[in-house]
């Protein structure tokens, strides 16, 4: 059993997917209408993002002798360990957090990748963990975006300067909180004490940590704490915060995009911040990847072909201009409109992997889940009362939290090259 399910369930949750988890329990691994294999797949995607992938799996599966079937929530880890309790395991899940996924296979939920994929899972999207003495890897990604950007709107007026800031993100609230620290800490201190600090080595009240938390709080200093707390990460009814006309600029993930035109220009984090110009060829990035919840030659030959060329020409083809996917290596297909394909220049190096490039893994989602919760729990605490004692006392309950975490279940690293 996974440590987090007796804390991490609620009764209603599981009343409200009892229905959910009886009919997944009867596709998982059994036999659709016409006799195929039935392959569930659990992620994050909903609306149009979902609509893509299920048309992209529809495609993959003509030729096969499965059906693949695809089940979105916007509530994933808790609709995850519900089913796992359920005994009813999705085949194959799709999450962006390592650490989720490292805990699920140190505790023996997930089955160690074959064949070929095991050449698909490379640093920083997918280490090798050591389990139960045994060296495999447990993962592959599918899609990846860039974290370290800032965007802004060239016809808008860049005077006064004004950060936008939401940080409500409804059970992951606090998130882009721990994307700023994230990304001041690895262009103030580099990629190798970034890489210590996320996979528990470097102490939170170290003084590269400690410079991190200050500077954010001089680059957001005389914003309104309030209003940031209240307000989400999309911007109010989901239009974009840069379409508030309250902000300047931006700092977000490169899936943002799909909130704005063309007319939409960003820069990466070095470039746009004085105070982070260090560390130009770092770039944190993220990634949803897809592990195997219930082993079967199925499972597999569906995450070949997802992360294969087959794939992510059928995926790329299937989805909406601007929610175009981003996939890891330079052989893959990429976006054609003017913002996508910059991107994807940064993620993987251009038309070769640069040896000099170092991309790092959104440190938040290598951590486990407990001390991922209180980070978030703490930027909040920080931008309500962003001083030198507030600080410390906050760092100092992180630093507590990472002492009692096994050292054991760290991840070997997380950060590494572009893919060729």
């Amino acid at each position: 059993m996974i440590r987090t399910y007796s804390t991490r369930s609620r009764a209603g949750l599981r009343l409200l997917l009892s229905g959910t988890l009886l009919a997944l329990a009867a596709l998982s691994g059994g036999c659709s209408a016409g006799g195929k294999q039935t392959v569930v797949v659990l992620g994050p995607w909903t609306g149009p993002e979902a609509a893509a992938f299920t048309r992209t799996l529809d495609l993959l599966d003509d030729h096969t002798p499965y059906t693949y079937t695809y089940q979105g929530t916007s509530s994933l880890r808790e609709t995850l360990v519900a089913q796992l309790e359920a005994g009813a395991p999705p085949d194959v899940a799709v999450l962006n957090s390592q650490g989720e996924l490292a805990e699920y296979a140190h505790e023996g939920v997930l089955t160690p990748l074959t064949g070929d994929l095991g050449s698909k899972a490379y640093a920083p999207w997918a280490p090798e963990l050591v389990v139960n003495g045994s060296r495999h890897t447990y993962w592959v990604p599918l899609k990846v975006d860039v974290k370290s950007l800032v965007w802004t709107r060239p016809s808008q007026p860049v005077e006064p300067h004004t950060w936008c800031l939401g940080m409500s993100a409804q059970a992951t609230t606090g998130w882009p909180g721990t994307d700023w620290i994230e990304d001041i800490l690895l262009h103030q201190a580099g990629p190798d004490v970034y890489e210590q600090w996320a996979v528990g080595d470097l102490p939170w009240t170290s003084r590269a940590m400690r410079d991190a938390w200050s500077t954010w709080a001089t680059l957001i200093h005389g914003q309104d704490a309030r209003s940031a707390l209240e307000t989400p990460y999309e911007g109010a009814g989901g239009k974009g915060l840069l379409n508030s006309g309250d902000c300047t600029e931006e700092h977000e993930s490169s899936f943002i995009r799909y909130l704005y035109g063309q007319d939409i220009a960003f820069e990466p984090t070095a470039d746009a911040v004085p105070a982070l110009s260090g560390h130009k060829d770092s770039f944190e990035v993220s990634a949803d990847m897809a592990a195997v919840f219930r082993d079967s030659p199925a499972a597999m030959k569906l995450l070949s072909q997802l992360s294969g060329p087959e794939g992510r020409e059928t995926w790329m083809a299937q989805a909406e201009p601007q929610l175009k996917p981003l996939f890891p290596s330079a052989s893959d297909p990429r976006p054609q409109d003017r913002i996508g394909g910059k991107v994807a220049t940064l993620l993987t190096g251009g038309t070769s992997a640069s040896p000099t490039r170092h991309l790092c893994f959104d440190a938040s989602d290598t951590m486990p889940p407990t001390l991922r919760d209180a980070f978030q729990h703490a930027v909040l605490k920080f931008l309500s009362s962003p001083g030198k004692a507030s600080q410390n006392a906050l760092l100092g309950q992180l630093e507590q939290e990472r002492t009692r975490l096994p050292v054991a279940d760290r991840l070997p690293g997380v950060c590494g090259s572009p893919a060729a």
